[in-house]
């Protein structure tokens, strides 16, 4: 009959081996995952594997099937065990941005895994510590306590370290790192007061698995938090694009105003003035903004336009609703996009119309215009424009913007913020 410990031990060691296995599949296929990571954490599960097959290799039912001898597999495993500790240092060390060479606890736990080797090497000898029988029992000796002695002061001394280098760490790898130490520990602990199960082994290979896990949900914190910064930068750079040929065409205006109208040039200059302003203002801001402003910019543009386009250029704004907050530069760019693409003498004058209204999921900013329309197959400027305005929507607020052709034609953009607190 089957010895309830041996089966479990089996169960376990299987368990291990199919987990590890499953642990060097994914470290080899994810390719995004950091280079000093994916070196860290296939020697683990390599490690933990060939531990695994150690422990099976040394489980009694193997070797009464196979007429093996348990002594050199144990031995293997034990040391192989043990020299995780220095390589989870150094990866410690690596996380916290430090170099092992000048490390402290690195050398103490190198050193103290040197003397468990020994001590480990001498007990192949004696009978001080474990021993087998002729009939391939496992028995423990009088001093098997100081065997586990090292491992307990290199897990203290890792312990340290982890606590130690805390405000170094992000959340997740310091939990990773807690979770290390504590499940094999917990696993020792079994085993002291639980003869013949090998609770140890188990315990590391679900620490090494909840370590993997947490550093790879850090690393896709890390990931996404670098694909926001790109984008805030990007939409920085957009915010601060200004068509030169805009600039020139309303300094000439102002030129050949200044002649025949004074007061007029002045008021161009004024709503030139703001226009820049808030252009020059929107990179120093990296939250939203008050509607109010961003229609207030929007209003400056369009009248430094309508000085330019006179007749052609009409614009009506039907705002009642501004409580509610938007990202910087993001009605301006889609009323400018209008104007460049709208005004056109054989299409006659442009109108476009800005609307704000309270919706019962948010606010909503509504622009039409008569103008030529829009066409989603094209792949232009005016598109590229709009995908950036989308992309900050969606980081920023989590806001979406819809182009559609008017039912008469031209174009209406509807963008809906999500509700917010008021201000």
């Amino acid at each position: 009959m089957i010895d309830p410990k041996d089966l479990a031990n089996i169960m376990m060691s299987c368990a291990a081996f199919t987990l590890m296995s499953l642990g060097l599949v994914s470290v080899h296929i994810d390719q995004s995952m950091e280079s000093w990571s994916r070196r860290f954490f296939g020697t683990m599960f390599l490690i933990l594997l060939l531990c695994a097959c150690m422990d099976l290799i040394s489980e009694p039912l193997t070797v009464s099937l196979f007429t093996v001898s348990p002594k050199l597999p144990l031995y293997g495993q034990s040391l192989l065990s043990a020299a995780l500790i220095p390589l989870l240092t150094l990866y410690l060390l690596h996380c916290a941005g430090q170099d092992f060479h000048r490390s402290g606890v690195f050398w103490i736990v190198f050193w103290v895994f040197v003397f468990y080797a020994a001590l480990l090497t001498v007990t192949q000898f004696t009978t001080f510590i474990y021993y087998y029988t002729p009939d391939n029992t496992y028995h423990r000796g009088p001093w098997y306590p100081l065997l586990l002695v090292p491992p307990a002061l290199s897990m203290l001394a890792l312990f340290v370290a982890v606590l130690r280098r805390r405000s170094t760490l992000t959340r997740k790898q310091f939990l990773a790192f807690l979770l290390y130490i504590i499940l094999p520990t917990f696993g020792m602990l079994i085993q002291m007061f639980f003869y013949g199960i090998y609770a140890v082994g188990f315990g590391t290979t679900l620490a090494a698995m909840s370590m993997y896990l947490f550093i790879m949900l850090d690393q896709v914190e890390k990931h996404t938090h670098r694909y926001e910064e790109i984008l805030r930068q990007r939409a920085s750079i957009t915010v601060l694009q200004m068509r030169p040929h805009f600039i020139y065409n309303t300094l000439l205006s102002i030129y050949y105003l200044c002649e025949q109208d004074v007061k007029k040039a002045q008021q161009v200059i004024l709503d030139f003035s703001s226009y820049l302003r808030q252009n020059f203002t929107a990179i120093s801001k990296a939250d939203m903004i008050p509607i109010s402003e961003e229609l207030e910019h929007t209003r400056a543009y369009l009248a430094v336009e309508q000085v330019r386009f006179s007749d052609m250029l009409f614009v009506e704004f039907d705002t009642p609703f501004t409580r509610f907050r938007v990202p910087p530069l993001t009605l301006q760019p889609i009323v400018e996009n209008a104007v460049k693409h709208g005004v056109d003498p054989e299409l006659g004058p442009l109108k476009i119309t800005v609307q704000t209204r309270e919706t019962p999921t948010g606010s909503e900013i509504i622009v039409t215009d008569n103008g030529p329309g829009y066409s989603p197959a094209d792949d232009n400027e005016p598109h590229i424009a709009l995908g950036n305005i989308r992309e900050r929507l969606e980081l920023m607020c989590g806001g979406t913007l819809d182009i559609q052709s008017g039912t008469a034609g031209g174009t209406v953009v509807t963008i809906m913020i999500p509700d917010r607190r008021p201000e």
